[in-house]
């Protein structure tokens, strides 16, 4: 949500201090996954700030898009070695993760969370730059959370509406990860990263983990500060309003998000924006093709619960820290304290959105390795990666 909170608060984000310098703390795809087209069918965008209002569908008369090849789907083969569902009964979920195991058995995994609306591809081009700059030696675990993508629901259930407070959703990634890994003495060690909501729930779940003794190296928050992205939420509703309904074409969704700089990387778009729309069950003429996955109006309850505290948890979290912002982004008072104390290493980086993991997944990828390097020496005793 950093671009929200940074159209909302932009008069008033000028007036503040400059940021202090940066402190440096001391499936195989076979089987088990549907095909290319079945992945196109299944990823919900950045809510655009420095653009005019989205073109909006006339429902009384309206000629729908040819797809442009340019901007068709791309399978996630290329970029993960497994996909699969985990059945998580703690949860009640069977999730959908994108999983390449680190080489050696004292490997690392990155396990990404993604923000609202998005699914676990958003990291597709970061986990493939992250595994070839890393030699190998870190794997990479991706998911689709409760409620987005391919995850979904273990049984009946009575309600359709899904529980997306921040508590739920941070035991969603803990079970899911004591369901991978079950016995810590052989798990990898965890590098946490989670962008936006993701970056809560990464946050709130580093004590967890290491309450039930798995290894965390370091935890990276991608793009959110508490104070401002919580005094942009009023703005949300209007933010909405103002996309489209829908779209024609899985590649008419993806051109969106690329021309409207939503996305800036066109191939990492093409990888994880068909994940977030999904076919209208109800088509007619009248209306669009493809709807958004996920009703982000929806979680409206959440969104206060999701960003409350996330400073302060932050900068306790009992493991090396890293805050990557997007553009001349600001901080709160309390991470600017903190920054100054040296309690977190702080980044900035220059010609990206929101999107900062899809927009320049090459020079992120090189900030998690650096880090990676920096922080794993102080963890000894990594084990075997267990199989997925």
């Amino acid at each position: 949500m950093s671009d929200l909170y940074r159209s909302a608060i932009h008069a008033r984000a000028s007036k503040l201090p400059p940021v202090p310098p940066t402190v440096y703390p001391g499936h195989t795809y076979g089987d088990e996954v549907e095909d290319e087209e079945a992945e196109m069918e299944d990823s919900v965008g950045s809510l655009p700030s420095e653009m005019g209002p989205p073109k909006s569908f006339n429902l009384g008369k309206r000629q729908k898009k040819t797809p442009n090849p340019s901007f068709a789907p791309i399978s996630a083969a290329a970029y993960f070695e497994q996909a699969t569902q985990v059945s998580v009964v703690a949860s009640g979920l069977d999730f959908r993760a994108y999983y390449t195991p680190p080489k050696f058995s004292d490997g690392t995994v990155l396990v990404c969370h993604h923000g609202a609306g998005y699914s676990g591809l958003s990291f597709a081009c970061l986990a493939k730059e992250f595994t070839r700059l890393s030699k190998g030696e870190c794997g990479v675990l991706s998911l689709d959370c409760r409620g987005h993508g391919k995850t979904t629901r273990i049984g009946p259930t009575e309600t359709s509406e899904e529980d997306l407070s921040i508590d739920t959703l941070t035991s969603d990634l803990v079970n899911l990860l004591s369901t991978i890994f079950s016995d810590f003495a052989t798990a990898p060690t965890f590098l946490l990263v989670g962008h936006s909501l993701g970056g809560s729930v990464c946050v709130r779940a580093c004590p967890l983990l290491q309450d039930r003794k798995y290894k965390v190296t370091g935890v990276v928050v991608l793009d959110v500060v508490e104070e401002f992205t919580l005094e942009a939420l009023p703005m949300m509703h209007s933010l909405l309003d103002a996309r489209p309904e829908g779209f024609d074409s899985a590649e008419d969704a993806v051109e969106w998000h690329v021309k409207t700089n939503v996305i800036r990387n066109v191939d990492s778009a093409r990888v994880s924006i068909p994940a977030i729309v999904v076919p209208n069950p109800k088509p007619n003429t009248r209306a669009p093709d493809f709807l958004w996955r996920t009703p982000l109006r929806s979680t409206a309850p959440y969104w206060t619960s999701w960003f409350t505290g996330l400073s302060s948890k932050f900068l306790s979290a009992r493991t090396a820290r890293l805050l990557v912002l997007a553009g001349t982004e600001r901080l709160d008072k309390e991470l600017m304290i903190g920054q100054m104390q040296g309690k977190f290493q702080l980044e900035v980086l220059a010609g990206v959105g929101h999107m900062i993991h899809e927009d320049d997944p090459a020079r992120l990828a090189e900030l998690l390795v650096e880090f990676w390097r920096r922080n794993e020496r102080v963890l000894v005793g990594i084990k075997k990666v267990g199989d997925l």
